[in-house]
């Protein structure tokens, strides 16, 4: 929130994991919303995802790089069109690289070969519940980036789901990075907060950017 008393300071929630609030400019913020509004078009475009036990997910999504579905990747959408997926960008590899930097130093951004994103798009009932990015071959840190209405993101530690945990409100051009021994905690997003996004976005609803290196 733009003139609060208390600037939001960048935050370790634990060993690995920051929030670095606002680390998008209001931009920046905008060129990677033009960019995801292209990415989500057909085909291969934004789908619903259903689970294995016949679940689906409130948040819809579109992957580059490498398609996810539950539990696994792959090179074509196969729960979706059966379309090929879209190349991954260099700029998302170069951001993601600079936001490892930013948080948890030079050394772990150099090791980062980021070549998947899944954008999460969020209306304002959606949820995501908690859970642990292990579908990957590889332990880099993840990279999310948050644009549009503000969320109630839900931090936990990396042995059960209902271990310990910290909860942090997310808002639009917010930075989060896990990695090193946070790497695989469980999290999720209990809340959407509707109506938060700001003014000049031109965004209802929330997105979420999520950079992961594969391994494959």
């Amino acid at each position: 929130m733009d003139g609060e008393l208390f600037p939001r300071a960048p935050a370790e929630l634990a060993p690995g994991a920051v929030h670095v609030p606002g680390w998008l400019d209001a931009r920046a913020q905008r060129d990677l919303l033009r960019a995801c509004r292209e990415w989500a078009r057909p085909p291969a475009g934004l789908r619903t995802v259903h689970t294995p036990g016949g679940g689906t997910m409130s948040a819809r999504q579109v992957c580059l790089g490498w398609h996810w579905y539950p539990y696994g990747y792959a090179r074509t959408a196969v729960d979706g069109d059966g379309a090929p997926v879209k190349p991954f960008p260099d700029s998302l590899g170069e951001l993601g690289r600079r936001a490892v930097a930013d948080t948890l130093g030079d050394e772990a951004a150099r090791t980062a070969a980021y070549d998947i994103a899944l954008i999460n798009y969020y209306d304002g009932d959606a949820r995501m519940g908690m859970h642990r990015d292990s579908d990957e071959k590889a332990d880099a840190p993840v990279v999310s980036l948050s644009l549009g209405d503000s969320c109630v993101f839900r931090f936990g530690d990396t042995e059960t789901r209902t271990g310990p945990r910290t909860d942090v409100e997310l808002r639009s051009g917010d930075l989060f990075v896990f990695g090193g021994p946070s790497r695989f905690a469980y999290h999720g997003v209990p809340k959407v907060l509707p109506g938060t996004a700001p003014p000049g976005l031109g965004l209802t609803g929330r997105l979420n950017i999520t950079l992961r290196v594969s391994g494959l």
